[in-house]
């Protein structure tokens, strides 16, 4: 993906050295290495999590290694793109883009939301509008489920966009109503038709970018598309115990994230992504 020249978000704040209490964060690949650790270990991944949430990390001195203000400058040059993206996609739609905030951390962090650790991933807060990222977790992507690559790292900061986008349209607060009124399986199915819409958003995010800049390289879009096959709810359980629990998938699998993100570059479309509306194996 070539950014040669681009600019820099100035909606980036960098929070790295700078502790906070760990509690069970969202984002993109639901807590990967802790769930895939708590189950190896024979354990239930939520109570590994809600241990963790006890624990206290310390405020550190940061200083950034190369590679680490090279992953700075990409990830904000991600979010000028995405919040270019959005103002004219949003502009057609006769409404006005709000931009997310991008925090970087290290460790842990507090959110508006409550606390986050790493290990739980990127993830975004609709209660203070910001997408939260400690940078070590493309190193982990890459030593864990094998997926890696910059157009896959813009990919995953586009995905907690999407939900950024799905937020000022309404949709987030809506299913977030709907989840609280319902059994845990139905709701992890509104999650998991969350995570596919922000998949799709992904994508025509991407459509967008390379329409307007014609930055993506060949390969890039197969980079995405095999991290997004990677984190999907299958993978991630068959490649920790052997075996999946369809009841509990809430981000969605690995062909249903592949093809919604698939999709929203094919199309580069907004109304193309309504995954609330389809029966839910259909998706």
């Amino acid at each position: 993906m070539d950014l040669t020249g681009r600019r820099k978000s100035s909606n980036v704040e960098d929070r790295r050295g700078k502790g906070g209490k760990i509690a069970v964060g969202g984002g993109i690949g639901g807590a990967i290495v802790i769930a895939l650790i708590a189950l190896l270990m024979g354990k239930d991944p939520s109570s590994a999590l809600q241990q963790l949430g006890n624990q206290q990390t310390e405020t550190t001195e940061f200083v950034a290694t190369e590679q680490e203000k090279e992953l700075e400058v990409f990830a904000s040059q991600i979010l000028a793109s995405t919040e270019d993206v959005w103002t004219e996609l949003f502009k057609k739609m006769g409404r006005t883009y709000e931009p997310p905030k991008l925090v970087l951390f290290k460790g842990s962090v507090q959110s508006g939301c409550g606390g986050a650790s790493a290990s739980s991933g990127p993830f975004y807060c609709s209660a203070d509008r910001s997408v939260y990222i400690d940078l070590d977790f493309f190193a982990d992507m890459k030593k864990t489920i094998g997926a890696d690559g910059d157009f896959a790292y813009a990919y995953v900061i586009a995905h907690e966009v999407g939900h950024h986008v799905q937020n000022l349209l309404g949709t987030l607060n809506e299913a977030h109503r709907n989840m609280a009124s319902v059994s845990k399986e139905e709701s992890n199915k509104i999650s998991v038709r969350l995570e596919l819409q922000a998949d799709f958003y992904a994508g025509v995010w991407a459509h967008h970018e390379n329409k307007m800049f014609g930055s993506l390289d060949d390969g890039d879009i197969d980079e995405a598309i095999n991290t997004a096959g990677k984190i999907g709810d299958d993978y991630l359980q068959k490649k920790a115990r052997g075996y999946t629990t369809p009841e509990t998938f809430n981000h969605g699998t690995s062909a249903q994230r592949s093809r919604w993100l698939k999709k929203g570059f094919t199309t580069g479309d907004i109304k193309a992504g309504d995954t609330f509306s389809p029966a839910y194996n259909s998706l």
